[in-house]
């Protein structure tokens, strides 16, 4: 039959009627061995008492004497002269006395001399007499002429001697038995019942339970989720964070552990776990329609955001979602550096072209020396002027492009940008993105802080010094400005990611509370690290930042350099 022709039956049901059937057949033999406990123990009190009776006739002196008496007559008296003798009124009184189903007693032979049925009187016995024709008592189960019975079997002792001279056989009926059983059995019943019913409860509990935890899905539907979940989040770059509704991390895929430099949460309690504190603060219950946040962990610039997960009208917890946005974050930065520069550039188009048209009135007028002198001076002063002090200083193109543009920036915003005496870079920019963020960041904070000082003068001082090693050059950078210093403010917090004190973004699209925390990130990531070295006063001057970053500087380039300028002097000297 095609599977879409066959009926499913789901598998809580299936669970209910297996644990259905199990309590019913565990019920079931619960009962018929307690059952059959209770007709053994009737049967073994029935012997018992079949066995005292046994013995009470067999004792009787009258009964002793009057077996005596006919076991030494020649024959068996007729059934007749039996019917009418003492024996039969003796066992007849007993079995009336005690309701047992027979009284027998016979001679040494086995010969009956009272019976519960006169005519049977005179005959064998129809069970084995011998044991106890032998001396010996003994109980049985067995059926007689009267029906299946339990009694016992006892030996009768001539007076006054150890002479066998005959038996008395007791026996109860097994009817009267399974009377007793029925009357003992409705416990027993109503125990199974209530047993049963509790077991059914328990079993449709069970069941709720059962589907409750499993949201309702099959083993093959949960099979497929599992896989799913595995092929999803150890396949995607995001890092998934999934936090039930017990509080308890249940999900931590390995882009997370990446994203976050920790090791596998799973189990750990989210609020004790050791994960950043805004990630915690994304899953407060007042934070449920909370934007993505920027953190900075690991050294990566990460968007966070949290989403409440419901299962119909159940809660499952929170989903953390986090997104790298390191390269994206560096390389704005970058871009920003070289909207920078082209809006210097832009800044200074008129400037090229004054020049440009210098040179042509040179020439049309035929002041040819008056156009070289010229030209001179423009090779000697480069044909841009960034209002940056001292940038001739800086001997790296990428340096002085960069820096100059800030100056244009700074410039605009009323703020002079400086370079120190002490600057010495020799060697050449090898990695322009990080010396970007860091520089870019510094200076930018400082240019911001000069704008919101309040002194009269707002400048911003940077220094550069590179140092040659063998494993690329490392590059120091000392940053400070006029403004009013980081005043009570204890000089670790301003590291800390999302802390900033400006009202606004200088640029559109810049962060705030990133850069600082970022750039530290970044440089200790190389070994290096950025710093306070002086918190500033207010009025001014104000804080000093300096940053080490090793490997961002091509010294082999300076150090021929350096050698190729010493030749060049030797020679003309």
């Amino acid at each position: 039959m095609p599977r879409s022709s066959r009926v499913s039956m789901r598998f809580s049901t299936q669970t209910l009627l297996l644990q259905l059937g199990v309590v019913l057949l565990v019920v079931l033999l619960s009962g018929a061995v307690h059952a059959w406990l209770v007709y053994e123990r009737i049967g073994d009190e029935a012997e018992n008492q079949a066995l005292t009776l046994a013995r009470t006739v067999a004792a009787d002196p009258d009964v002793r004497a009057d077996v005596q008496v006919i076991s030494k007559e020649e024959g068996t008296p007729p059934p007749d002269v039996l019917a009418a003798g003492p024996l039969q009124t003796a066992a007849e009184a007993a079995r009336v006395r005690t309701g047992a189903l027979f009284v027998v007693i016979t001679d040494e032979t086995g010969l009956r001399l009272a019976h519960p049925d006169l005519a049977r009187l005179g005959e064998r016995v129809s069970t084995d007499p011998s044991v106890a024709l032998a001396g010996e008592e003994i109980t049985t189960r067995n059926t007689g002429t009267l029906g299946p019975s339990a009694g016992a079997k006892v030996p009768v002792y001539s007076p006054g001697s150890t002479t066998i001279v005959g038996e008395v056989s007791v026996g109860y009926s097994v009817e009267s038995l399974t009377e007793s059983l029925v009357r003992d059995i409705a416990p027993i019943a109503l125990t199974a019942g209530g047993a049963l019913l509790a077991g059914v409860l328990a079993s449709f509990l069970l069941r709720r339970r059962l589907q409750r935890l499993t949201l309702g899905l099959e083993p093959e539907e949960i099979s497929t989720l599992v896989h799913d979940q595995v092929a999803v989040l150890q396949g995607v770059d995001d890092g998934v964070i999934g936090i039930a509704a017990d509080g308890r991390i249940s999900v931590f895929n390995a882009a997370a552990s990446r994203l976050l430099d920790m090791p596998d949460a799973t189990g750990q309690d989210w609020i004790s776990a050791d994960v950043p504190e805004q990630l915690k603060r994304l899953t407060k219950p007042a934070a449920q329609d909370a934007e993505a946040v920027e953190i900075v962990a690991g050294g990566r610039v990460l968007v966070a955001s949290a989403r409440k997960a419901w299962h119909r009208q159940e809660d499952l917890g929170w989903v953390v979602m986090l997104r790298d946005r390191t390269e994206l974050q560096q390389l704005t930065q970058q871009l920003d550096a070289v909207g920078t520069m082209s809006t210097a550039l832009r800044a200074q188009r008129h400037e090229f072209a004054n020049q440009l048209h210098t040179i042509a009135g040179f020439m049309s007028i035929g002041q040819y020396e008056s156009a070289k002198e010229y030209l001179a001076r423009i090779s000697a002063t480069g044909p841009l002027k960034f209002p940056v002090e001292q940038a001739e200083l800086l001997q790296d193109p990428y340096l002085q492009a960069f820096i100059g543009a800030k100056g244009v920036e700074a410039s605009e915003r009323g703020v002079a940008l400086r370079v120190g005496p002490e600057t010495l870079v020799r060697g050449h920019v090898a990695d322009p993105q990080d010396v970007t963020t860091v520089l870019g960041n510094l200076i930018d904070n400082a240019v911001s802080a000069a704008v919101a000082g309040s002194g009269d003068e707002r400048w911003v001082d940077i220094e550069l010094l590179d140092e040659q090693s063998h494993d690329g050059g490392a590059l120091h950078i000392v940053v400070a400005d006029s403004g009013d210093g980081l005043g009570e403010l204890d000089p670790e917090e301003v590291f800390t990611e999302g802390f900033t004190t400006a009202d606004h973004t200088a640029r559109p699209g810049a962060g705030q509370g990133l850069g600082l925390a970022l750039v530290r990130q970044l440089a200790r990531r190389r070994g290096g690290d950025v710093r306070v070295l002086e918190p500033g006063t207010m009025g001014g001057p104000g804080a000093v930042f300096m940053a080490s970053i090793p490997g961002v500087m091509d010294t082999a380039r300076a150090g021929t350099q350096d050698a190729g300028a010493t030749m060049t002097e030797d020679n003309h000297g």
